[in-house]
């Protein structure tokens, strides 16, 4: 019996460490929850047709980007309502009107995006790559100013590249959504390259080498 659990060992080992690439982190507190608890966010929650909406007490297009819009991109790694909501909501509604207020801020965000994705959590990932294909075609340029961030922010993503699995039923504000990460990926991919100009494809496939161009094929 000694022997056997000898030989066993090392392999219940190695499957931790195969699968351990695709496990989730355990996510810690954010300043985007400690900064809303504090009551330091101008919102509250509103409902209307379409369900949970933010009541911003302040128009967004006043606001401080620099101070608020990585705060909230702080909060995307948030799983736990409503926390995950306000942040995710609050960064899409700065996204929609901040138009050229944005570009300045895209330094602040790279550690935000690449904390969320390095979460490995597939809600948070896939609530990630939509943020970020929303964020380079919010304003001109953005797109090319992500390229210099490429080498923090692909590496996971050449991760979960094939893992061609859906997230399953995930209850998101009252709608059931399926989400395929590697689908999301190969979305975001091509965004990328369709905003980032020039340099864009070579340093996509230098980070992840079975992208394929969308534009060049």
């Amino acid at each position: 019996p000694c022997q056997q659990q000898t030989r066993l060992a090392p392999t219940r080992q190695m499957a931790t460490k195969k699968g351990s690439a695709f496990a989730a982190k355990k996510t810690k507190a954010t300043d985007f929850r400690f900064f809303y608890e504090r009551g330091d966010f101008p919102i509250a929650l509103g409902h209307d047709t379409k369900g949970n909406k933010i009541q911003w007490k302040v128009e967004i297009e006043k606001l401080d980007y620099h101070h608020y819009l990585p705060l909230f991109f702080d909060g995307l790694c948030e799983v736990k309502h409503p926390y995950d909501f306000f942040a995710e909501q609050g960064v899409k509604d700065m996204l929609k009107v901040g138009g050229p207020k944005v570009l300045p801020v895209v330094p602040q965000l790279i550690i935000p995006i690449k904390n969320a994705l390095n979460t490995r959590n597939g809600i948070v990932v896939a609530r990630t790559l939509k943020i970020l294909q929303q964020l380079v075609v919010s304003a001109p340029l953005i797109g090319e100013a992500l390229v210099p961030y490429y080498r923090q922010i692909l590496p996971v993503l050449n991760v979960f590249k094939n893992k061609n699995e859906t997230l399953g039923d995930a209850i998101a504000y009252g709608q059931q959504k399926r989400e395929n990460i590697g689908d999301l990926i190969q979305e975001t991919l091509e965004v990328f390259e369709k905003t980032g100009g020039p340099d864009a494809f070579i340093n996509i496939k230098y980070m992840i080498p079975t992208y394929e161009s969308c534009l060049l094929n």
